[in-house]
This record gives C-alpha cells, structure tokens and sequence, in this order.
C-alpha cells in the first residue's frame, strides 16, 4: 500500500504522531533560543558591576595621585620653610628679617592648609579602598554566578541539542509516510501556528485556539473523507476518541 492509498485516518494518525514529535522539537528550538538570551542578560549585569569597580578603581588613582602631588607641595614647603630659616642669620638689615619671617610664617600658613588637605585625602582614599572592596566583592560574586549559569547553560544546550537531533531524526522516518499535499498543509500551519499544526476537539471546541465548532463541521470531521480545517486558527482538526 502506498502513501496515497492509506485512508485518512490514517494519515491523521501519523500527523498526530508528527505533532507529538514536532511539539517537542519546537520546545527544543525555543530552548536553544531562549538559553543563550538568559545568559546574555546575566553577563550584562556582571559587565554593568565590573564597570562600576572600574569607576571606584578610576576614582581611587585619582585620589592618590592627588595626594602624592599634596605630599611634594608639602615638601616643597617645608624645604622652603627650611631654606628661609637658615638664611635668617645672614640678612643684614631689620627690614630683610621681618620681611623673611613674613616669607616663613606665610610658608608655615601654607604648609598648614596642605597638611589639613593631605589628612583629609588619607580620610577620602581610606572611603575609596573600602568603596572599592566592596565592589570587589560584588564583583567576584556575579563572576561566580555568570561562570557556574555559563557552564549550566552550556550543559544543557549540549543536552537538548542532542535531544533535538534524536527527535528530528525520528521525525524523519516517519514523515515520509503522509501524503506531500497532507504534510505539506500540516508544516505551513505548524509553522505558522508556533509548532501545533494539528489540534484535536473536545466538547465540540478546537483545542488549538478554543473556538466552537458548528454541528455541521463537528459531522463532516466525523465522516473522515477529507481534511477539516478550523476556521479561526486553521489546524487540521481531529476527534482524540477515534484515535
């Protein structure tokens, strides 16, 4: 017996078949679509945290090379407060003295102000470290999180592409038993209809999208002489009872 002579029930049995097989061949697909998405939006968050330690990293060198340029004005400073001081005995006028204290106590406020600033950088770079080791912290613990989801992920795209090549293998062999005009009409809904091309009735309601069905569609779908599609959702309709 040929493809084309089987009766319909018959091909609508192997349609069923077909659509057991083709739904979890989609859910696969979606899968393998769908894990890597998942995993993008994890390693988005973990470059977002990385970023931020950058700007605390950043904000940290920042901060130190400020204070060692403190740290050189100051003694910049103290050599000149130095310097002042030691020449203090050669002057040989009252003018030149006062005028040099003047230099020294205006060096001595100076010095001051940048001491005040480099205490005060200690107090900001210490805010910083602790800032920044913080994120750091963070930071290894959404690296961990990515790794360990990564390898998961991996895991199961392994897996279920594995899965997929079984089940479309298997689709394979039978396939080739409906008729080109039936499986044909059957993939361009399956396709069209996210991987249900054929549904089945239950209390005289298309499973597929759930719309009623008339008493005269419900008695031409019981005769089986040809295909009966639903009219909302177009899949081949089928009675689960006669299979």
């Amino acid at each position: 017996m040929t493809v084309a002579d089987k009766n319909l029930k018959d091909q609508i049995r192997k349609l069923i078949e077909l659509q057991v097989m083709d739904e979890e061949i989609f859910r696969f697909r979606r899968e393998l679509r769908d894990k890597p998405v998942e995993l993008e939006a994890l390693k988005e968050e973990f470059e977002t945290k990385k970023g931020t330690l950058k700007v605390l990293e950043d904000k940290l060198k920042s901060i130190q090379v400020a204070q060692k340029e403190l740290e050189l004005d100051l003694k910049s400073k103290e050599d000149g407060i130095t310097k002042a001081d030691g020449s203090l005995s050669l002057l040989k006028t009252n003018k030149e003295y006062q005028a040099r204290l003047l230099e020294i106590e205006n060096l001595k406020a100076d010095k001051s102000i940048v001491e005040e600033k480099i205490l005060l950088g200690y107090d900001q770079v210490d805010a910083a470290k602790k800032a920044m080791e913080a994120e750091k912290a963070v930071v290894a613990q959404y690296e961990k999180d990515y790794t360990a989801k990564k390898k998961q992920v991996d895991d199961d795209v392994a897996v279920i592409t594995d899965q997929l090549k079984v089940k479309e293998s298997q689709r394979v062999r039978i396939a080739p038993e409906v008729r080109p005009d039936y499986l044909s009409r059957y993939e361009r809904i399956l396709k069209n209809k996210d991987g249900m091309g054929i549904a089945m009735v239950v209390d005289q309601t298309c499973r597929g999208c759930f719309m009623h069905l008339t008493e005269q569609a419900l008695n031409e779908l019981k005769k089986y002489e040809q295909i009966i599609s639903c009219d909302q959702c177009a899949r081949i309709l089928y009675l689960p009872e006669d299979f």
